[in-house]
């Protein structure tokens, strides 16, 4: 009977023993799992790339969770879960309430995030990820590779997904990585990348000086908008500065001047007599 062969597939041997060193770092993969906390397993999740490890000794803070018990279910076994902490009632619990548990750490995890990049030691982390382009580009042309930043559009969870803001442009764009894409706005917040760039100024970049012009065959395009726009704006000048003169000459005919402010009155003063 021939002997079955291994085969290399994606990387890894199958079919054949293991190796001693394919043994040895198969159990250093697993201590490493193992001693790994909460917070660097689900900040290393597939999609989570954007979310910093916050320190714990901030989470064990009361003052900075301070109004979240009450917008997080499940939020003291939420908090146990994030910290590693065991316990006692886990094995009373469902479950369905386990996955519960786990969707509540998750969502109390990124409003703790979005206060603590709030903080120096928070920017100070998404300084470092910043200057390595975790966050991406702008893909405007004329912002030339401008690394982004995250922002929410609103600080209420559930809400909408997070986005990124180019500082050179001013505009905010889907994330390209539709993993990414689907992580909650509220975790970063509005304020954050305002409050970044004001906060280490000298990263700010200088604005656009391009701005793309549409053309056909060389020819830019006329556009009937603005133009109606302008043409309303001057006939409403036109309009204005007519009746101003007519009022100035009315007022001169009658001997007096009449004052700006009080024109319209003295006209409707004149025609009620």
């Amino acid at each position: 009977m021939a002997e079955e062969k291994p085969v290399l597939e994606k990387g890894r041997f199958t079919g054949g023993e293991e190796s001693d060193t394919d043994s040895e770092a198969s159990d250093v993969n697993t201590s490493d799992d193992e001693d790994s906390s909460w917070i660097t397993w689900f900040c290393t999740l597939k999609g989570n790339e954007f979310l910093c490890e916050v320190d714990e000794d901030y989470i064990q803070d009361d003052f900075n969770l301070s109004g979240l018990a009450g917008q997080v279910p499940y939020y003291e076994y939420a908090l146990d879960l994030i910290l590693d902490v065991e316990s006692p009632n886990d094995e009373m619990l469902t479950e369905e309430q386990h996955e519960m548990i786990e969707s509540s750490a998750e969502m109390l995890y990124g409003l703790i995030h979005s206060r603590y990049i709030l903080t120096s030691r928070g920017m100070n982390a998404v300084l470092d990820k910043y200057k390595n382009v975790h966050y991406g580009r702008c893909p405007r042309a004329y912002c030339c590779g401008q690394p982004c930043l995250p922002v929410g559009t609103s600080d209420i969870p559930r809400t909408s997904t997070v986005k990124t803001y180019c500082p050179k442009c001013n505009d905010i764009y889907y994330t390209r990585n539709k993993y990414q894409g689907n992580i909650d706005g509220a975790y970063f917040g509005t304020t954050f990348p305002h409050l970044f760039l004001m906060t280490f100024n000298y990263l700010k970049p200088p604005k656009p000086t391009q701005v793309y012009t549409p053309r056909i065959f060389g020819y830019r395009i006329h556009n009937p908008i603005a133009s109606t726009s302008t043409n309303t704006d001057e006939k409403t000048n036109d309009l204005k500065t007519n009746n101003a003169l007519a009022q100035k000459n009315l007022g001169a005919e009658e001997g007096r001047e009449v004052p700006e402010n009080k024109q319209e009155q003295g006209v409707e003063g004149k025609v009620s007599k």
